[in-house]
């Protein structure tokens, strides 16, 4: 007999690493009601939730014994693999029945690795990345991929959908990862290539906020235009994403296509770039900021009035649902 789904209103769930995404998704369970044990390295993240009601404990075998799902969002599969396999970590406190979610951005062949470890204590994985920023991971709204078999994924769906609005089942383990670590390729070319074409457009002498709204009427429009090009814009850059995890990402590309034998072109230009705006600005600094070597080139300030400092989700929360290619 297969498992029964979760149900929302009586699991008890822990979640390790609060950073700019992760706090956001572990907000959305506290918000609606879900039991929730928290941890993290610093302190200030974790206080806000136990302000809101939440627990934490002193180690990730502490959690582990503690609650009936794991949730792990942290900034490296090397972080990961460290909280899951170290002396008081995840797998030490494992017991059979229980979940493992891991919400990082990861290399696909280490979330089956670590899957295969926790399947060995009695437990099952699902790599369930996110992808749509963080103004969306704070509204419930954000999208999740999650890669494990048909019955898991019908356990964890009740829990995915209290933290995305879109859910997608893409497969086996390692799949979920495989996808978002692509899509957050395709999100750095186009972030790139915007940043050439408003630099370009400002050097031509257009109006910045008319470029903005050419492109996001136009065939050039996309997701990465009508947030991070307002950001860009605003001068603010402040899209909650380093430089130092662009590089973790588009990295994990390119090792994906080297195991397949792909001659990637543009992606290893993409790390030049970046790695050149780490040893500029810092890896620490937000992604965005990449415009910058183009406006020292130039001479140029690529920033027009009337553009936001940050993103806010608009849209109202809802229960999200599992999408299906029909």
């Amino acid at each position: 007999m297969s498992a029964a789904p979760l149900d929302v209103d009586s699991v008890r769930v822990g979640f390790i690493g609060l950073g700019n995404v992760g706090a956001k998704l572990a907000g959305s369970l506290l918000r609606n009601g879900v039991d929730l044990v928290v941890r993290d390295l610093s302190p200030d993240a974790v206080r806000p939730f136990l302000d809101g009601g939440a627990t934490t404990v002193g180690s990730p075998r502490e959690m582990a014994e503690a609650v009936d799902v794991v949730i792990t969002c942290l900034p490296s599969p090397a972080a990961s693999a460290a909280v899951l396999e170290a002396d008081d970590g995840i797998l030490a406190g494992m017991r059979p029945g229980q979940i493992w979610l891991e919400m990082s951005t990861t290399d696909e062949a280490e979330i089956r690795r670590l899957a295969e470890r926790v399947a060995a204590a009695g437990g099952a994985a699902v790599d369930c990345p996110v992808s749509g920023g963080c103004h969306r991971a704070a509204t419930g709204n954000i999208s999740i991929f999650a890669g494990c078999d048909r019955e898991t994924f019908e356990r964890v769906l009740p829990l995915l959908t209290v933290m995305g609005r879109q859910i997608l089942h893409t497969g086996e383990i390692g799949t979920a990862s495989t996808l978002k670590v692509m899509t957050n390729y395709l999100a750095t070319a186009n972030l790139l290539s915007l940043t050439e074409a408003l630099t370009t457009m400002a050097a031509a002498g257009m109006d910045l906020a008319t470029t903005y709204e050419a492109i996001r009427i136009s065939s050039g429009n996309s997701f990465t235009h009508e947030t991070e090009s307002q950001l860009i814009l605003n001068g603010s850059r402040d899209i909650g994403f380093t430089m130092d995890l662009v590089l973790k990402d588009i990295g994990l590309f390119q090792t994906i296509a080297e195991r397949h034998d792909v001659p990637l072109e543009l992606n290893p230009l993409m790390i030049g770039i970046f790695e050149d705006g780490k040893a500029r600005y810092g890896g620490g600094e937000w992604s965005d900021e990449i415009v910058r070597r183009l406006e020292e080139a130039t001479g140029l300030s690529i920033t027009a009035p009337g553009f936001p400092a940050e993103l806010v989700d608009d849209e109202p929360e809802e229960r999200g649902r599992e999408v299906r290619r029909t």
